[in-house]
């Protein structure tokens, strides 16, 4: 059988239960994608292709005895931010670019209970801060349906894999919409499950309460399928809820049967881009006929200051957590100089890339004495009345929203000296975040050959109901359906 590497994971699950194909096979044939792409695209950091076959065939053996979950033998690739017990875990940085962990991150241990097939790490921003994974140490990765344009970040590597069929899903991470820009600038499903839904234990820390590991699949319903296996609590996280998880596939219901939808003014900003602005809408129409109520005139008003909370917010997090990587403990050591201080300074200097740096920065002065409680300490109450208005429209809606982005995938070089278009990037996803929120993003449409995103957003831990909208959405229109030209 050809092609193989199209195959979604419920088809490929279907044919390997059926014992028509073997996951050895679909092991081979999205290596050789990867092999034929990854000149152009430039998703993955590290290839590993002799632990993906071995597991191959471990999963055969299983699927033989009769034993078989939705994620036995389907190749997956990882962002290179969660740890991998024997394969290099970089978070796309100078600093750990020789680190292989000495254990898994749980989200990791349970793709391999799955017997799931684990193909390599993805590229991204370095240690996931960026908007269009133009901030790796190693390489940009280029957008599958433009090289000339950006992927979105952090996960751009994962987004493109998955958009250009490299891999069948991927786990990407989202700190401030990292799951779902990329998601929408590759036109594929992305999710940002609840704060606290999916064990962040071997997630690479950026901002620890910002940051979710969350699936990237080629369409919804392989999106339940992910978040059925990784979601839970866990017990070596402090942040995970101690929540039951549902079967979130019991969700993918194709009518709306009244829910009811609001549709924020404030994420229709202006500059936002005409095409984006008619897609969405229409896509908005496309919920009303499907049943919904949907509301035009709702109203978040404390959106304005989400953009200047989170970058308080997220950079001092970030200073805080990056303070480990000082040439000392693990990683990256500058060792040509006088004096351990000296040392250090330059491990950091030489070590990390201008956008980890100035981040740190930003961090540093908003913890400093004097000004923690006019910056961060102002910042988290802000944040306290962002997440109260969310509550407030849940009251009256069952989802909000949005587009997932304002713009189509910008071209490669095009915000890279000006820090505060990129972060603009993001202004539609990080509120989301702040608040700790789930949300999903589907393809809406395209704009000359361009994706487009929409956003949906949910209630904490009712992934279930953006998981049937999203569904309801996908089944009624042909965009996740449509291929890159590569």
């Amino acid at each position: 059988m050809s092609d193989l590497h199209q195959l979604t994971i419920s088809q490929a699950h279907q044919l390997l239960k059926d014992r028509n194909i073997s996951s050895v096979e679909l092991t081979k044939a999205n290596l050789a994608r990867l092999a034929k792409v990854e000149d152009k695209v430039h998703a993955c950091v590290t290839i590993s292709e002799d632990t993906a076959l071995k597991q191959a065939k471990e999963a055969d053996k299983t699927i033989s005895s009769g034993k078989i979950e939705p994620l036995t033998g389907i190749p997956a690739l990882i962002k290179d931010v969660m740890c991998t017990k024997g394969i290099k875990t970089t978070c796309s940085s100078k600093v750990l670019e020789s680190f292989v962990p000495p254990y898994d991150a749980t989200v990791i241990d349970k793709l391999k209970a799955s017997k799931t097939v684990i193909l390599g790490k993805t590229n991204m921003d370095e240690f996931a801060m960026g908007s269009s994974t133009e901030n790796s140490a190693f390489f940009p990765t280029r957008n599958p349906w433009n090289l000339d344009r950006v992927p979105g970040g952090s996960s751009g590597g994962s987004a493109a894999a998955v958009a250009t069929d490299e891999a069948i899903y991927a786990l990407g991470s989202d700190t401030g919409g990292s799951i779902r820009q990329p998601a929408g600038f590759c036109s594929v499903v992305g999710l940002k499950p609840t704060y606290g839904r999916v064990s962040r234990f071997g997630l690479v820390a950026f901002a620890n309460s910002l940051d979710q590991i969350g699936p990237i699949t080629k369409n919804v319903a392989d999106c339940a399928l992910v978040l059925n296996v990784i979601a839970g609590h866990d017990p070596k996280d402090s942040t995970s809820a101690p929540y039951p998880v549902p079967d979130y596939t019991k969700a993918l219901i194709p009518k709306l049967n009244n829910l009811r939808l609001g549709i924020p003014k404030e994420y229709f900003v202006e500059g936002m881009q005409k095409e984006v602005r008619a897609s969405i809408e229409t896509a908005i129409n496309k919920l009303e006929e499907l049943g919904a109520n949907v509301d035009r005139d709702a109203s978040l008003s404390l959106t304005k200051y989400a953009l200047a909370v989170y970058y308080i917010l997220a950079p001092s997090e970030a200073s805080a957590n990056l303070a480990r990587y000082d040439g000392v403990k693990y990683g990256f050591s500058y060792q040509d100089t006088n004096n351990m201080w000296e040392a250090m300074e330059k491990t950091k200097q030489f070590g990390f890339g201008d956008e980890v740096k100035r981040r740190i920065m930003l961090g540093t002065y908003a913890l400093s004495a004097g000004y923690y409680d006019a910056y961060y300490l102002k910042a988290q109450k802000v944040r306290t009345l962002i997440r109260r208005e969310f509550d407030q429209a849940f009251e009256k809606y069952d989802a909000l929203v949005t587009p997932t982005s304002p713009t189509v995938p910008f071209k490669l070089g095009e915000k890279v000296d000006d820090p505060i278009q990129m972060y603009l990037s993001d202004v539609c996803t990080l509120p989301i975040n702040i608040a700790g929120l789930p949300a999903i993003s589907v393809p809406a449409g395209f704009a000359d050959g361009l994706p487009i995103g929409m956003q949906i957003i949910g209630k904490p831990f009712d992934e279930e109901t953006i998981l049937h909208i999203a569904f309801a959405y996908e089944q009624s229109t042909d965009w996740h359906k449509r291929k890159p030209p590569i």
